[in-house]
């Protein structure tokens, strides 16, 4: 008896939107994948790709650190809760919150020592990742790509 042969995927559904409808639906693949296969490379470090991009804000903050607005502000995507993405950073021990002493409501994070030693082993990671995503376009051909992007979010803003 021979084996059932495996199913073909399914056809996605032909866009109603037309070409503009199909060119979103391929962004949205692209984002989901590269964001998997960004939390497959940071998962045995125990970070997301959110709490990373968390991480690379709070270091460009230096040692002031950043209030918790200008972190939800610095992140790549929209996240509600950063006050949720901080406390588990700081139980994980890689980020520290202070009060202001003048304004209570006032938080600034700031990374630990250790957040900083695991995001200087993760950055040559994630440079790898981003290199086997991109690498085959060139340089030229990715500074094309972000050109493109960037004219998509400028026109999505009006």
């Amino acid at each position: 008896m021979t084996p059932p042969r495996p199913k073909p995927e399914p056809r996605p559904p032909r866009p109603v939107g037309g070409v503009a409808e199909a060119a979103y639906l391929e962004l949205w693949r692209t984002t989901e994948l590269l964001t998997y296969r960004l939390a497959e490379a940071l998962r045995p470090f125990g970070v997301t790709p959110t709490q990373y991009s968390v991480l690379r804000a709070l270091r460009a903050g230096g040692a002031q650190g950043l209030p918790c607005r200008e972190v939800a502000r610095a992140l790549a995507t929209r996240d509600s809760d950063v006050t949720r993405l901080l406390d588990r950073l700081e139980r994980m021990g890689l980020v520290r919150r202070e009060r202001a002493l003048q304004d209570r409501r006032m938080v600034t994070a700031r990374l630990t020592p250790r957040g900083q030693q695991v995001l200087a082993e993760l950055d040559g990671l994630v440079a790898q990742v981003h290199l086997r995503h991109f690498d085959h376009l060139g340089e030229a051909g990715v500074r094309a790509l972000i050109r493109q992007l960037e004219g998509i979010r400028e026109a999505a803003r009006r």
